[in-house]
């Protein structure tokens, strides 16, 4: 796959599909020293309630168009910054009397349909934590039908990279209950580059998703295909605070660190060049 730059003065270029005309839609270069908020928001929370491994802390400008998303320790506890352009409606904690189980919607800062998504990365280097990028319905599950309510599309996670060298992209759909459905995500072997940074993208079309990492296509997915805007999502997360699961081993308590995260060597961060969303023009 021979993929076309895209230039934006000043900054590394794009790596877009070929074959198609792209038309640039959104973009944060993370120029200056202070992250803006009028493109992201804080997620705090987690199924209608304060995540304790969500902060707005440890975001960090370097005043060289880089973005670094840190871990944090303090007593023995665990947290990391998590961005995002919209909110996931379950989200949002109940704030009124009465049966309507969420809070006020948030208003979206970025939400769209179709296109490239695309980040120039580099990775943490401690295990015990992972960073995500990510694309999120505030309503999946909320239907029958994916289509209407939304897919979250996994563009790269790195949860799997310190333990077993790889990267996971694919889609989930149905909610997070009994209807979950996802089709299995692509393993993606991770090769380091020399200067450490990556690009990862997903091509959302009408046909569906086609999933690249570092300019080579890495998998597709025919469906089903959200037909609504989506929120992006760039993301870490303390591994333990959820339980057992994917981000901790065996029956692990909830709400408590995993043991490798005492073994992180800090400063730890995820560093982000940019984050870049283009509209296919014909």
């Amino acid at each position: 796959m021979i993929m076309q730059p895209h230039e934006i003065e000043g900054h590394a270029d794009s790596l877009l599909p070929s074959g198609k005309k792209w038309k640039l839609a959104w973009h944060d270069e993370f120029d200056g020293v202070v992250l803006d908020e009028t493109k992201w928001s804080f997620r705090r929370n987690f199924w209608g309630k304060p995540f304790p491994a969500f902060t707005d802390q440890g975001v960090v400008l370097d005043g060289k168009s880089h973005l670094q998303l840190h871990l944090l320790e303090k007593d023995g506890e665990y947290c990391s910054p998590h961005l995002q352009t919209g909110s996931l409606t379950y989200d949002i904690p109940k704030d009124s009397e009465g049966f309507w189980p969420f809070g006020k919607r948030q208003a979206p800062k970025f939400m769209h349909r179709f296109g490239y998504y695309e980040i120039r990365c580099r990775m943490n280097k401690c295990d015990g934590w992972h960073a995500a990028f990510w694309l999120q319905s505030p309503s999946i599950g909320a239907a029958p039908d994916p289509r209407y309510c939304g897919v979250e599309c996994d563009i790269m996670e790195n949860y799997k990279l310190f333990q077993e060298n790889i990267l996971l992209c694919g889609n989930i759909w149905g909610g997070y209950g009994k209807d979950h459905q996802s089709h299995g995500h692509f393993r993606v072997p991770f090769k380091e580059t020399p200067d450490g940074w990556h690009h990862y993208g997903v091509d959302w079309s009408t046909n569906g998703y086609v999933f690249y990492a570092d300019g080579q296509k890495v998998g597709e997915v025919g469906g089903p295909v959200s037909q609504v805007e989506q929120f992006i999502l760039v993301s870490t997360e303390c591994h333990g605070y959820r339980g057992p699961g994917f981000t901790a081993p065996g029956k692990h308590p909830i709400g408590v660190p995993c043991e490798l995260l005492k073994k992180a060597v800090l400063p730890d961060y995820f560093e982000v060049d940019f984050v870049r969303v283009y509209d296919e023009i014909a």
